[in-house]
């Protein structure tokens, strides 16, 4: 399609604009989960459904992509998503409830989940084929740009102003969105006349994928509140999820038009990378969800400096993804980087544990730096894995699983994170009153410091005894059993990456022509 030089300009920026916000709202919430919770009175727990219900979301939409765009037309299904994520924008800054907030980052998934494979494609039809690769360049900066603008744009927003404005600045771009594409974003030749008859829609593949996915997640998050099969809302979602995961895996091999061709994983190396993938999902999503917590929480930061603190693992990772790109592209083999980002992950876990109350913003400088060029050693190498042995016409698919599965990773890992660390901060909470003892010289003169520091501040000198300085230890105990709690979320990060480590003997390595390189690279999102 030959546009002219402004027409271009139009598209690159509303397509990477589009692409940046999406992303942005992937990671802008996570350092404003704090302020959500305490504003809408729910508990952190109950408030994380506000990250994984927009992945949830992302999981369905992602692989369906494909599918939507013919059946309604790319530039309509474009058009419409913008819109849908837009008014999802609007609505998510209006919630008065936790869980309208939840149903309304749902649907603002939903319409998330086109603005980024749907966007460079129509970037990449706007350039000439010698030209494809700048525009793969600019895309993936793009890509980088957004979650490294969310946190920090996040914090400031949280520290300055209200929660609900992190959802409502993606109203004027969203409008703005809307109008460049319906004005200059033309059709191709085959979004006219579209015979959707045609065109047979996989109504059990998607229903089966969302109720077991749904209810899947569902589990992890509330099995441990809900002392797990002894609730029989979780033997209900248990038996659902069983079922649906079920059902979508033998209609997707039966069915000839299926929603996610699983045939594909035929391939040793796609089924290898896949998990690697999930792993990489897991990890990355997880410990970016634990370390605003960790620091807001335990150790005083505000939104905008756990913000700040997440900056040198997004920059290393911007600097790093061109040159491994460009490796790739002189023959370096993918498994060097995978084997390097899997020890720089573990690395990442095992320093993260570590922390101390008192460490400094500096030490976590190294262990964030760990995670960013760990994550750009997975990204693309272990894409250009997945695809390894798959037919031209089976790319597509493969790249679609891969995809899926770093989100379903990302879910997963948000989930499991706070199950567990909710699960060991009662575990760390009760080995450290059992240690409390009324004959400790150290505890009672402790606790006499503090009852004398309230009688010097006017406080009744029975109260001060009986209740304040009491009171003083409690929150002095629970705070350390948090802060322990979160560094062990961080280690498990470490021995999910050990655990997978054998799945790498799965992948077999070729080499790769410049085009389906260049494809990778763009869809590695």
């Amino acid at each position: 399609m030959a546009v002219n030089k402004f027409t271009r300009v139009i598209i690159v920026i509303t397509t990477i604009s589009a692409a940046i916000m999406e992303l942005i709202d992937t990671s802008i919430v996570n350092v404003a989960l704090n302020n959500i919770s305490g504003n809408l009175g729910a508990t952190l727990e109950d408030t994380s459904w506000v990250v994984t219900a927009y992945a949830i979301a992302n999981v369905i939409v992602i692989p369906m992509t494909g599918f939507l765009s013919r059946y309604f037309g790319r530039k309509n299904y474009y058009l419409a998503s913008i819109i849908i994520f837009t008014l999802a924008s609007y609505m998510c800054g209006a919630s008065s409830s936790l869980w309208m907030l939840v149903f309304w980052r749902f649907v603002q998934g939903v319409g998330g989940g086109a603005l980024l494979s749907v966007s460079q494609g129509i970037l990449f039809d706007a350039f000439d084929p010698s030209e494809k690769a700048k525009a793969s360049g600019m895309f993936g900066m793009g890509i980088v740009i957004g979650p490294t603008i969310g946190p920090i744009l996040g914090g400031y927003i949280v520290d300055n102003y209200a929660w609900p404005l992190i959802f409502d600045i993606n109203i004027p771009f969203g409008i703005v969105a809307s109008l460049l594409t319906w004005k200059f974003i033309d059709k191709k030749e085959n979004e006219y006349n579209i015979d959707r008859k045609s065109i047979p829609i996989d109504y059990i593949g998607v229903l089966s994928l969302s109720a077991g996915i749904g209810a899947l997640q569902y589990i992890l998050e509330k099995g441990q509140s809900d002392d797990w099969f002894e609730d029989s809302t979780i033997r209900i979602m248990t038996a659902t999820a069983v079922a649906g995961l079920a059902a979508f895996i033998w209609w997707e091999l039966k069915t000839k038009t299926p929603i996610i061709n699983l045939r594909v994983l035929k391939s040793r190396n796609l089924i290898g990378s896949n998990v690697l993938t999930f792993v990489c999902g897991f990890g990355l999503f997880g410990s970016v969800y634990l370390f605003p917590l960790m620091v807001q929480r335990v150790m005083g930061y505000t939104p905008t400096e756990s913000g700040l603190s997440m900056i040198p693992g997004a920059l290393v990772t911007i600097m790093v993804m061109p040159f491994i790109g460009a490796s790739l592209g002189k023959g370096v083999s993918p498994m060097f980087f995978v084997v390097t980002g899997f020890g720089l992950f573990i690395l990442h876990g095992y320093t993260s544990a570590q922390a101390t109350p008192d460490a400094d913003k500096w030490w976590f400088m190294y262990t964030q730096i760990f995670r960013g060029v760990g994550t750009a050693c997975l990204t693309v190498p272990l894409l250009s894995q997945a695809v390894v042995g798959l037919k031209p016409q089976d790319m597509a698919y493969g790249i679609s699983l891969n995809n899926m599965f770093r989100q379903i990773g990302g879910a997963f890992g948000i989930a499991i994170m706070n199950t567990y660390s909710t699960q060991r901060f009662a575990v760390h909470r009760s080995d450290l009153v059992s240690n409390l003892q009324g004959n400790n010289p150290l505890m009672n003169e402790r606790v006499a410091g503090v009852a004398q520091g309230l009688i010097s501040k006017g406080v009744n000198p029975i109260a001060a005894n009986a209740h304040g300085a009491w009171s003083n230890l409690d929150r002095t105990i629970s705070g350390q059993a948090q802060m322990l709690a979160y560094l062990d979320g961080f280690l498990l990060v470490s021995v999910f990456f050990v655990c997978t480590i054998p799945f790498m003997l799965l992948l077999k390595t070729e080499k790769m022509d410049a085009e389906t390189r260049a494809r990778v690279a763009a869809e590695a999102h």
